[in-house]
């Protein structure tokens, strides 16, 4: 995808609040069936259930690679949607700390930039299925995001 397209297609999900279309253009977003809502300054990311994400087929639980994936791509997102870069930001490090079982259900995400400067921005995930304040899973990332 090139940086003016991408470009265009955020400013369009930013005006009509429809993130789908930026989602759907990303292929591994897209194979997980990533969506998102926005609510004002908050965006809650939303991996819905999908037997192909399955890990552990005698919980069943999701695979944990699948977690991370989303807990990634929810950051990434979440640094596109804000910083208005031109690019996708690219991924420095990635550190996920795994809280308890991801069961076979909706799995749903938050993040927060905690330091956002020229070069590099720095982005907390926090990841849950039946309520907030019991994460399945926490997540550090740091991307690059401009391109020199």
């Amino acid at each position: 995808m090139n940086p003016v397209d991408l470009e265009r297609m955020v400013r369009e999900a930013h005006r009509s609040n429809d993130y789908e279309p930026l989602l759907a253009a990303i292929p591994y977003a897209r194979l997980l069936g990533i969506h998102c809502l926005r609510l004002g300054d908050d965006v809650v990311f939303r991996l819905p259930a999908n037997p192909d994400n399955i890990g552990n087929p005698i919980l069943p639980a999701l695979h944990g690679g699948v977690i991370a994936g989303f807990m990634e791509h929810a950051a990434m997102l979440h640094l596109l949607m804000f910083m208005e870069i031109p690019h996708l930001p690219k991924i420095i490090d990635f550190s996920t700390d795994y809280l308890r079982a991801g069961h076979y259900r909706d799995t749903f995400a938050q993040c927060q930039v905690w330091r956002q400067g020229r070069r590099v921005a720095n982005v907390a995930v926090t990841a849950w299925q039946t309520t907030q304040t019991e994460p399945i899973a926490t997540a550090r990332a740091h991307f690059k995001v401009n391109e020199s």
